[in-house]
């Protein structure tokens, strides 16, 4: 719904919404994903000194990496505002005429999840992104008549983690397509003490980077992980985060130091004291972990298949060695080597 959608205005989200408290207000201020960063502020100059709003862009990869923080930050740099809905929240065509009838020129619509829009929300979305135009239908029947509204020029962000599942003719209407990757420790290392800083919570460098290797690659995750230590060294140390209280804190946690959590560890245990390490179908592990198959493939799986711990088959999911020396079993003659293999999965 409408009701739905946040409004941000540059000069006062960041500040204001304790959700952006650690977010970078700045393209330079932004860690990682060099050539993202460098393509957009090439293209954010370019429209700058024509007097143009940017053109529609996409974002996609999974999630944590940024994609919210970098459509805040063109925002800023493009000096307009910013509207936050997702594809879920629009259900209805009208709840989308209404948001696109009060943006100004040069403001930004960012709608997460934009894989989720219905595909009637997306038809109207289509004359908006090339023409800037809503075609309105009135009345109904024999009578029934449309009309088309101009409305300001603006840019449209979206950010998926299945860019897959886009239409053809939406992904297409996207001047602007950018993928981001996983973080290296060294740029979450930096992104650590960056937040740390603003929580004002003294950090000492090898703590930073052992909170960097255990964060599974997502800055998201390194600011989570951050918190949580930064309240474990208040509790029970000095206040001042270091190496001895990140090891006490992840163990407390539940967190080892590749960044694997209990639901990894249950899911590399079912796989391979249950399922003999595959292959097996991700609905089958999933009614064994009483979960939910799509949290097993967009929330852990990733990461395993990331790190070398798993395969996908078109068999199934098989487990590679590197998970059974983690769990310390020895594995079948038939182990799966550790590279990654084509999938029909």
């Amino acid at each position: 719904m409408i009701e739905e959608t946040r409004f941000y205005d540059p000069n006062e989200h960041v500040e204001d919404d304790k959700e952006f408290s650690l977010r970078p207000k700045r393209l330079d201020d932004f860690i990682g994903q060099a050539n993202l960063r460098r393509n957009l502020s090439v293209f954010i100059q370019a429209a700058k000194n024509r007097n143009e709003s940017l053109e529609h862009t996409l974002f996609y990869g999974p999630p944590g990496l940024g994609k919210t923080s970098l459509a805040t930050i063109i925002s800023i740099e493009m000096e307009g505002h910013i509207k936050i809905t997702s594809g879920p929240a629009i259900e209805r065509p009208g709840d989308l005429a209404a948001i696109l009838t009060n943006l100004k020129k040069g403001d930004i619509l960012f709608i997460d999840e934009i894989h989720r829009l219905n595909r009637a929300v997306e038809e109207v979305l289509y004359p908006a992104m090339e023409d800037f135009a809503l075609d309105i239908i009135i009345g109904k029947g024999p009578a029934a008549r449309s009309i088309r509204l101009d409305i300001d020029a603006f840019t449209l962000v979206g950010a998926t983690t299945r860019v897959g599942s886009l239409s053809a003719p939406l992904r297409d209407r996207f001047g602007i397509i950018e993928k981001f990757d996983y973080y290296t420790p060294e740029e979450l290392s930096h992104i650590v003490r960056r937040s740390a800083m603003l929580l004002d919570s003294p950090i000492d460098a090898d703590a930073a980077i052992m909170i960097a290797q255990s964060s599974r690659g997502t800055p998201r995750i390194s600011n989570r992980i951050l918190k949580r230590i930064r309240d474990w060294s208040q509790v029970h140390s000095d206040g001042r985060i270091s190496v001895s209280v990140v090891t006490e804190s992840l163990k407390a946690l539940g967190i080892d130091v590749t960044g694997f959590d209990q639901n990894d560890r249950l899911y590399m245990d079912t796989l391979i004291r249950k399922f003999s390490g595959g292959p097996v179908g991700v609905d089958t592990l999933a009614a064994s972990m009483s979960e939910e198959a799509e949290t097993l493939e967009d929330v852990i799986e990733p990461y395993l298949l990331q790190k070398g711990f798993l395969d996908r088959t078109a068999k199934g999911r098989v487990a590679t060695a590197l998970a059974y020396d983690y769990l310390g079993v020895v594995p079948p003659l038939s182990a799966v080597p550790t590279h990654h293999q084509d999938t029909l999965f």
